[in-house]
């Protein structure tokens, strides 16, 4: 709800009286009750002269005068005893000791620093006196482990993830912590390092700065750091050591662009109260801030403190209350309600029983212990209230804090981009909507890299492999400096895709003398150890190399295959024409011819004299008819239409079949005429034959694994040539295991006698590798994207491979292009299912037409057999189809039946019956032809006597238009 302006002026005004009024109402029941109040002495050590002492003890002193005011019939009273530490540790812990022995103190408000706190705390334990800091921070004060210690302010340690996300969300890679060298410096910096490592940021480098360093060492300190490749520096120090670490950092132009600063929250915290030009040389870092909820309560408390703070320090203009005033606020409240709450009517000390004899005892033998002490600690740990600061709440003697706020700072002093929590991160703020951009050091939004290539940083030194073998990879130049070849070739491009400029020099991994200094992993290690700031070469991307190097993305082939000899193979070459052909296919392919020959004897025999005849010219013809439709050259004409539906789709089935074969047995014919000795590498598992590697490859240990035993390294290719023409059995090889970037080289040089074989183990290719967290491995890895795309990497590789290497992309391998009854089964089907269906719409014809005749096999005898009527139905099928147009011949005459008797036989011509009568009816026997010898066997001249007979007897009836329609010779 909006309230109106005028309304909105007059009520702080209302508030003011209201508390003004309760105050004075108040008060004479205080002085009443304070005759009958029990005082309760509680100690103060701070730097009374620094910033935070000041206002420390204001609010401090505000918060019980207040909260008594309120609680008038409290029975306790707190009585303050403040203690100047002047800003030693000595000083913390004499003031400690004396308000525990002489002022009898029952807790302790301080002191200022962790390293103060130390010895106070064990002074605290000792005395069973709770020690209440509001600004002691550092998380190493927690491995004391003193159940009288309340940290009532955040523990540095709890910023440290909200940094690294603040890290990770820009992602940066390496970070930088400048420290100050003392327990406040020291104890967060493990935690800080553990958070960055866990988004993957490494710090390269600490700067760690003595808190009273010269401004000269400073200025040193911070020109080793321009020096270097990180540009995000995380600041930890207290604020006075911070100023004057920033206002050197932008003297010297530290604070320009291309830098990030990030500060915890002991500089963070106090921003207001810095000095403007303090302010101004900080701009455009980050700061992570603790988050204090806006309330009208708050705003109250902080015009009356700013009012009652310049009464007692007139000295000092325009003072502003920050969170540790409001700490120093609540932890004061925290403790006079934990004081009333113990019940206790008598707050007193007890004499250390130890040694009470002993006139000879120091200050802290003699040192009483408060009776009260253990029960006002009891009550703190369960104090929850609502506190200035937000809801107060002490768990496990730590203040707990949820929210964090990122600031950006600017010259009014920090202006808030976002915000952190546990359990949401970072988020831009607590109602996820959007906030100002931040502005970066030299006044720009232009989010920072993260890293610079320093100008006056050192050259970097890039090691290569030296080896006597393959050396169009890399290798040392001709006049004894640098390097040249292929690799070094591909880096400069890279390097010079880069938008900076990187100075580097080759520097072989070699002896004095110029011989290798160790194998590709030692050169690794090189690189991890730092002797060298990168590697690059014939480098293969492995696992275990990971470990040590950051690699940039391939720029080779990978894999790791087999290379043997190959030999012509003249035994299998003489029946290579089977070879296009799995079994499976030549064997249904046979059947299939011999089925589609089959089918179209059964459709043809009735009508086609072709196919007719004995049985063996039967079968000869049918399977000569169905071979000769693989080169279309069959003679025969079909008479069927059905055997012509069938035979042209087994045509179409034929034709994709032999242009398969054709082209299939072109390709082994053309193409793979040769073939490997060794084709698996199970043949190697078992025969175990010596098989070579290339000597300090990471292949040694890839084939032991594998379980080849008989290993010998080689060094050049040539070295590799001979050791596979002396074989395993004169001290060579049978096989050799490499890269394939190797291989193709290899095959490249000696063409046609070698192959490349299965298996393929998969590696990821050569890369370039570089320290691990090395700022360089992502902009080179795009530029080596950018390379291998472009038209200079194949100039690249012409110039050291040559053209007919084919860019190290190709190489020749064992392959197979025999065709299987998979690919043609669905030729089959239909080729099939055709024939079937002809075949059933044949069969359904013949039943139909042939019925009379079953019929009137099954009349002729009541005792005739299924065999019998098998017999006869195959007989009649075995006969010409008299209706078939090929046997009619058209009726010139009347058509009148004529039956004609010619000695032994007779002629029937019938015009208007397609059904002869019964040879029986005209059977003649005469005696006069006499068509069989003595012997049994017909005599040639009776047959040409009765061919001569019966052409006459045709060609008269013909003459008359009579029909012949059967010859019955007896």
């Amino acid at each position: 709800m909006n309230i109106p302006h005028p309304v909105a002026a007059i009520i702080p005004a209302a508030l003011y009286f209201l508390a003004g009024l309760f105050f004075f109402s108040t008060t004479a029941a205080a002085q009443n009750a304070s005759s009958s109040t029990v005082p309760v002495n509680v100690g103060v050590v701070l730097d009374m002269e620094s910033w935070i002492g000041k206002m420390g003890l204001s609010c401090i002193d505000m918060s019980l005068s207040e909260f008594y005011s309120l609680n008038p019939h409290y029975h306790t009273r707190i009585v303050l005893h403040p203690k100047d530490s002047g800003r030693d540790v000595v000083g913390a812990a004499a003031a400690a000791l004396d308000l525990i022995k002489n002022n009898k103190v029952h807790a302790i408000l301080g002191p200022t620093t962790s390293m103060q706190a130390n010895f106070v705390i064990e002074l605290g334990q000792k005395a069973h006196v709770p020690i209440l800091t509001f600004t002691a921070s550092s998380p190493a004060l927690a491995s004391l482990r003193s159940p009288y210690f309340f940290r009532l302010t955040q523990n540095d340690s709890a910023q440290v993830v909200a940094i690294s996300d603040l890290v990770k969300s820009y992602s940066w890679r390496q970070v930088v912590p400048i420290y100050e060298d003392d327990e406040f410096g020291d104890g967060m910096l493990p935690y800080l390092i553990d958070a960055l490592q866990s988004v993957n940021a490494r710090v390269p480098y600490r700067s760690v700065i003595d808190p009273a360093a010269t401004d000269d060492q400073i200025k040193e300190e911070l020109y080793k750091l321009m020096t270097m490749q990180p540009r995000v520096f995380v600041v930890h120090m207290l604020p006075s050591l911070a100023a004057r670490l920033f206002m050197k950092a932008n003297e010297i132009g530290m604070m320009s662009e291309g830098y990030a600063w990030i500060l915890t929250d002991g500089t963070t915290n106090v921003l207001d109260s810095l000095d403007s030009s303090v302010l101004k040389s900080m701009e455009g870092a980050l700061g992570v801030k603790t988050y204090v909820p806006k309330s009208l309560e708050l705003d109250s408390f902080k015009i009356r403190w700013k009012r009652k703070f310049l009464i007692e320090n007139p000295i000092i203009n325009e003072p502003q209350l920050d969170v540790f005033g409001l700490w120093a606020h609540d932890a004061a409240r925290a403790l006079a309600m934990a004081v009333e709450k113990t019940g206790e009517r008598e707050f007193k000390y007890k004499n250390n029983p130890i040694n009470e004899s002993n006139n000879k005892q120091t200050d802290l033998q003699t040192l009483g212990v408060s009776e009260n002490g253990e029960k006002i600690r009891d009550v703190l740990l369960k104090t929850r209230f609502k506190g200035l600061t937000g809801n107060y709440r002490i768990v496990k003697g730590e203040l707990q804090s949820d929210n964090l706020e990122i600031v950006n700072v600017n010259e009014d002093g920090g202006k808030r981009v976002g915000f952190w929590n546990p359990e949401k991160g970072l988020t831009k703020n607590l109602s996820q909507s959007g906030t100002k951009p931040v502005i970066w050091p030299g006044d720009t939004t232009a989010v920072p890299k993260g890293w610079e290539w320093p100008v006056a940083g050192k050259r970097l030194k890039i090691g290569f492999p030296v080896k006597e073998g393959y050396n169009e990879f890399v290798r040392v130049k001709e006049n004894g400096t640098g390097a040249e070849g292929y690799c070094t070739d591909v880096f400069d491009a890279v390097i010079a895709k880069l938008p900076y400029a990187v100075p580097y020099d080759y520097v072989p991994f070699a002896f004095p003398n110029g011989s290798s200094a160790g194998s590709y992993d030692d050169l690794i290690i090189q690189v991890y150890k730092g002797i060298y700031d990168g590697a690059v070469g014939d480098i293969t991307i492995v696992a275990n190399r990971s470990n040590y190097v950051d690699f940039t993305l391939p720029f080779t082939e990978s894999g790791v295959s087999m290379v043997v000899p190959t030999q012509g193979n003249s035994k299998n070459r003489a029946w290579i024409f089977l070879k296009p052909l799995t079994l499976n296919l030549w064997i249904t392919s046979f059947c299939f011819f011999v089925f589609m020959g089959f089918v179209v004897w059964i459709l043809e025999h009735r009508i086609n004299e072709e196919f007719r005849g004995p049985p063996s010219h039967q079968i000869g013809t049918s399977l000569w008819f169905s071979f000769c439709t693989m080169v279309f050259a069959q003679r025969e004409s079909l008479v069927s239409n059905l055997a012509r539906f069938v035979v042209v789709i087994w045509f179409f089935v034929v034709f994709i079949l032999t242009q398969s074969y054709t082209a299939s047995l072109t390709s082994l014919l053309t193409v793979q005429q040769l073939q490997p000795t060794i084709t698996d590498v199970n043949e190697l598992l078992k025969n175990q034959p010596w098989v070579g590697y290339q000597d300090g490859s990471f292949v040694f240990e890839l084939l032991k694994s594998v379980g080849i035993k008989n290993l010998r390294p080689y060094d050049t290719p040539q070295q590799l040539d001979e050791m596979f023409k002396s074989g395993s059995s004169n001290g060579g090889i049978d096989a050799a295991f490499d890269e394939i970037p190797y291989i193709k080289l290899f095959l490249h040089k000696f063409p046609d006698k070698y192959i490349m074989a299965e298996p393929n183990y998969k590696t990821d290719g050569f890369g370039f590798a570089f320290p691990i967290g090395s700022p360089l491995v992502g902009d080179v890895s795009r530029a080596v994207l950018n390379v291998t795309e472009s038209e200079k990497m194949n100039q690249i590789q012409n110039t050291w491979f040559g053209d007919q290497c084919n860019s190290l992309s190709s190489g020749s391998k064992v392959t197979s292009s025999r065709l299987s009854l998979g690919s043609f089964w669905g030729l089959f089907l239909i080729a099939g299912s055709a024939a079937i269906i002809a075949l059933l719409v044949y069969g359904f014809i013949f039943f139909h037409k042939e019925q009379h005749t079953l019929h009137r096999t099954a009349d002729q005898g009541s005792n005739n057999t299924v065999r019998d009527k098998i017999r006869a139905f195959l007989k009649t099928y075995d006969e010409r189809d008299l209706t078939s147009h090929t046997f009619k011949k058209s009726n010139l005459g009347h058509g009148d039946k004529t039956n004609r008797v010619i000695d032994g036989g007779s002629i029937s011509a019938s015009p208007g019956s397609n059904y002869p009568p019964n040879p029986s009816n005209y059977s003649v026997q005469d005696t006069s032809f006499d068509f069989y010898s003595e012997s049994g066997n017909a005599s040639p001249m009776n047959h040409q006597a009765l061919e001569m007979v019966v052409s006459t007897t045709m060609d008269a009836s013909l003459g008359n238009g009579e029909e012949i329609t059967e010859i019955h010779v007896n």
